[in-house]
Formats: C-alpha cells, structure tokens, sequence
C-alpha cells in the first residue's frame, strides 16, 4: 500500500499530459522564411566568431610570441602555426561578410527600399561600391604608410568620408523609409567589407610568401628575401587596421537591433 505522499504523486502524474512542461514555452515558427533567416543568422555569428577571434589572437598575442622568439623556432613554429591559422581567418572573414549581405538584402534593405519604391538591387550595388572604392585608396595608404599613427589618422579620416557617402546614399535612396537596421548594419557591414578585402587582399598574400620562405629557410637554408620585412610590416598594419575597425563594426552591429539611433 502506498503512503499518502506517494499516492498524491501518483494522482498527479496521471492527471499531467504528454505535453504539460512544454506546453505554451516551446512553439516552432510557421513559414520557411523564419527557418533560413535563423540559419544565416546562425552562420554569420559562427563564422564572424572564428573570424574575429583569430584576428584578435593575431593582434594581442601572436604579435608579441613571435617578437620574442628566435629565428630556428620561428622557422618550426611560423610554418606549423600559420598556415592552419589564416586558412581559418580568411575564410571565416569571407563566409561572414557573404551570409550578412545575404541577410542585409534579403530582409531589411529589401523592405526599406521596397517601402520607398527603389530596387533593391541597385541600392545595394552602389552601397557595394562605395568601400570597394574606399579600399582601393586604403590599400595603397597602407603600402606607403610605414608610421602607424600617421595611418590611423589617415584611416580614420578615410572611413568617416566613407560613412559619409553611405549615409547620403542611403537617404537619398530610401527617401524617410530607411530604418535604424538599414543604417546601422550598411554602415557596420563597409567596415566588414573593408575588414574582408584587408584580409584577402593584403594580409593573406603577403603572410603567404612570409610562409614559404620562411619554411623553406628552416628546411633547406635558403635565405629569407630583404623584402619579407617590408611585407611583414604591410601585413602588420593592415592586421592592426582590422583590429581597430571591428570595434566600431561590432557595435553598429549591435545597436541594428538594441540602439535605435538612425533611420526611422
């Protein structure tokens, strides 16, 4: 025979349905649409982690460990380490910045500029190409620039014309319809594609051919380039540039959906 306390118990769970703890807590969307902007969404923080990760590894630790070791344990560590490294950085950078434009047009420029009866297409391809150009200028800054205060002036100034014309465009084109994701994010996603084309551009292909001969000194003694300094130092800085420039992209992105402070 049971006692009170089990028999109460028992009572209860009969009375409780398959679904009681769940019921009104866990409820799935209807519609396709909620299922892919989850999974691009859910694809661009990964990918933007692994990215933004590396390059702060790069920039607060790796800069440091390989001042401070010799030249026979960089040609063992440099070839093992760095290759493995950049192949996650680069394309964590490209699959982060592809999803999020996939995402800004797909479903917030696409419903801002619908709203003002603009195609979405041609605002995003001149959105586009305001940082392709702004790179193009930034790239050769970075290559004459050796001074690393000199170039962050230089970016800076640089950057905030590119903010600029972003800002007009935008206006112009979604005419009072523009929203604060529109803004924040086309802002936040420039300084992400100049932060990309950093990476592919010139961070990437230098830190390549410093690889390959510095493994290639380490196996066979063949002696480094006098350029390998000079790419180094080039890498060096634009590295430093992304460093700097995630800061403010990091946060337009979070003030899309948590600041309202553009747009309407």
């Amino acid at each position: 025979m049971l006692p009170a306390s089990g028999i109460h118990l028992s009572v209860l769970l009969a009375h409780v349905q398959p679904g009681f703890f769940l019921d009104g807590v866990f409820k799935l969307p209807e519609g396709r649409e909620f299922y892919v902007q989850i999974l691009l969404r859910t694809l661009h923080f990964l990918a933007g982690i692994i990215w933004i990760g590396h390059l702060y590894f790069f920039n607060l630790v790796n800069v440091n460990l390989m001042k401070a070791l010799d030249g026979p344990t960089k040609g063992k560590v440099i070839p093992q380490l760095m290759p493995r490294a950049l192949w996650w950085f680069r394309w964590g950078a490209l699959i982060t910045v592809l999803v999020g434009l996939m995402y800004y047009a797909m479903y917030i420029l696409k419903s801002d500029s619908s709203n003002a009866g603009k195609n979405v297409w041609a605002v995003l391809i001149v959105w586009l190409l305001i940082p392709i150009v702004t790179f193009a200028i930034e790239m050769i800054v970075v290559k004459r620039v050796n001074n690393g205060w000199a170039l962050a002036v230089i970016v800076t100034v640089l950057m905030m014309i590119m903010a600029l014309a972003i800002i007009c465009w935008l206006k112009l084109q979604l005419a009072g319809y523009g929203s604060n994701k529109s803004y924040s994010i086309g802002l936040g996603g420039a300084l992400g594609l100049i932060m990309l084309f950093n990476v592919w551009g010139i961070i990437w292909p230098n830190q390549k051919r410093i690889i390959s001969w510095t493994a290639d000194n380490a196996e066979n003694g063949t002696a480094i380039p006098p350029e390998s300094a000079k790419l180094g130092r080039v890498a060096f800085l634009a590295s430093r540039t992304n460093t700097w420039l995630s800061v403010p992209m990091l946060f337009l992105m979070g003030a899309s959906s948590h600041f309202t402070m553009l747009g309407v």
